[in-house]
């Protein structure tokens, strides 16, 4: 692998490089533009609409309004992006009368991207930037190992997301308001019982919950007709339930029940969830599969990797309320510090559905939380355009990947610059971008192979 540039500028000129399909840059801008129009329109009116969908409310016309005018205004923010990309490409190589490394696409991308952003709304901006910057640091990290500066490190996404996560249960545990969906997240995952804010049930005895038991173990009797298999099995299940509810609890344990309890209902509801997932989304990923050949279900529901995202999420809670409870009694207090040995010991389940894309958003989601804590504090200064700026800076760096160096950027969003730009980021030449000494033109064929894309395509302007 190349640890260094061959050369840094070239005179090949933008025709040759950029849009070899037309002669005109204008018309090849224009073509990129009108595409990107359809295409962010399809993609947001479906985010669009399933999100008033999901409300699950009868949209009023203000509602309808709002989601329309936020198409409109994410199309445009979107397609000017890719309609400005080629433009500043274009002048940009008419202004130096060459290509270097960084005009062929770094430098014109942060200008195009910054330009956009600020078409966007405001309250998307974080997202977007939180979005692109996960894409942007696993590119960066692929770019330093294809270059032979650092080795991937095993295990690392996880050390990542247990770091994280760490950092992120701390907060939770903490006294501030928590507005972040995020928190909602922990909340239904680790603890509800944790969050400081929300102490509803602290005060729940299990006397209480006992006597609620025992007034639905009287309905049920006196209900019952006959002493079936069902009815045996159900009542060992609430025998054993009602026992493992009234073993110990610690006195700092918040949760209302035995610690026991509290760690197999947690583990058990998340494995459940996780698998449920799971099956789901294979049966709908395969449903073609199944209609022709119905035979095909064992095949697709029993295999190995369907209990990945069960193991993790079950494992997470578990080992995470294990270790508070066993803190709790270890030092026979309760602390918003356990939730750090905590957080690392249960992000270790992350092993069995490791994933980049979790494991970097939960990084970058912690490093913003903090940071504006910081800020509210008056410890760390506030940069008003700081994600507009880091928006730019990250998408410049997925875009110029694209073009100089498509083998180091993540399959998915090769596809959907694919998409976007009509095939026209295939169709760009590499040939003499191989000047720069980083094979751009054979790491496009074999990313062309790898994502079912084609780089052959005819374009009226």
């Amino acid at each position: 692998m190349p640890t260094q540039l061959s050369k840094f500028s070239i005179n090949s000129t933008c025709h040759e490089v950029i849009h070899p399909w037309t002669n005109s840059c204008i018309s090849a801008t224009a073509g990129l533009g009108l595409h990107s129009i359809q295409e962010c329109l399809k993609i947001y009116s479906t985010v669009y609409f399933v999100t008033l969908l999901m409300k699950g409310k009868k949209p009023s016309k203000d509602d309808i309004k709002k989601t329309i005018s936020g198409i409109l205004q994410s199309t445009a923010f979107l397609s000017w992006s890719a309609f400005t990309l080629s433009f500043s490409i274009c002048c940009l190589r008419r202004i130096l009368g060459n290509f270097n490394i960084l005009s062929v696409s770094y430098i014109p991308s942060f200008f195009s991207c910054l330009s956009a952003i600020i078409i966007e709304r405001p309250s998307r901006r974080p997202l977007l930037c939180l979005y692109v910057s996960n894409i942007a640091t696993e590119t960066l990290f692929k770019m330093g190992v294809w270059r032979g500066y650092w080795k991937p490190i095993k295990f690392g996404n996880v050390y990542i997301f247990a770091t994280s996560m760490a950092m992120l249960l701390y907060y939770y545990r903490c006294e501030e308001i928590k507005k972040d969906s995020i928190f909602r997240i922990i909340k239904f995952i680790a603890s509800p019982y944790e969050d400081p804010t929300h102490n509803d049930h602290k005060n729940i005895s299990i006397n209480n919950s006992n006597k609620h038991t025992d007034a639905k173990k009287k309905i049920i009797y006196k209900n019952k007709k006959s002493l079936s298999i069902i009815w045996k099995s159900l009542k060992v299940y609430q025998y054993i339930i009602t026992w493992i509810k009234s073993l110990t609890r610690h006195s700092t344990c918040p949760h209302p029940h035995s610690c026991i309890h509290f760690i197999i209902e947690g583990t058990s509801k998340l494995f459940g969830i996780g698998l449920g997932v799971q099956l789901s989304m294979k049966i709908i990923f395969q449903l073609q599969k199944l209609i022709k050949q119905p035979k095909l279900i064992k095949t697709i529901l029993f295999k190995k990797n369907n209990f990945n995202l069960a193991l993790f999420l079950g494992g997470f809670t578990g080992f995470y309320r294990l270790m508070t409870c066993l803190l709790r009694r270890t030092f026979d207090k309760d602390s918003k510090y356990h939730a750090i040995p905590s957080g690392l010991v249960a992000g270790a389940a992350f092993a069995m559905f490791p994933n980049n894309t979790v494991a970097l958003y939960v990084m970058w989601k912690s490093l913003q939380l903090y940071w504006n804590r910081g800020v509210e504090k008056g410890y760390l200064p506030e940069y008003k355009w700081f994600v507009i700026v880091l928006y730019s800076l990250s998408t410049a760096v997925l875009l110029h990947a694209a073009i100089v160096e498509p083998q180091n950027l993540r399959s998915s969003y090769w596809k959907f610059l694919y998409n976007l730009s009509g095939g026209r980021i295939a169709s760009m030449s590499r040939v003499p971008l191989d000047e720069f000494g980083l094979s751009s033109s054979k790491c496009l064929q074999d990313v062309l192979k790898a994502t079912n894309t084609t780089d052959i395509k005819k374009y009226s302007f």
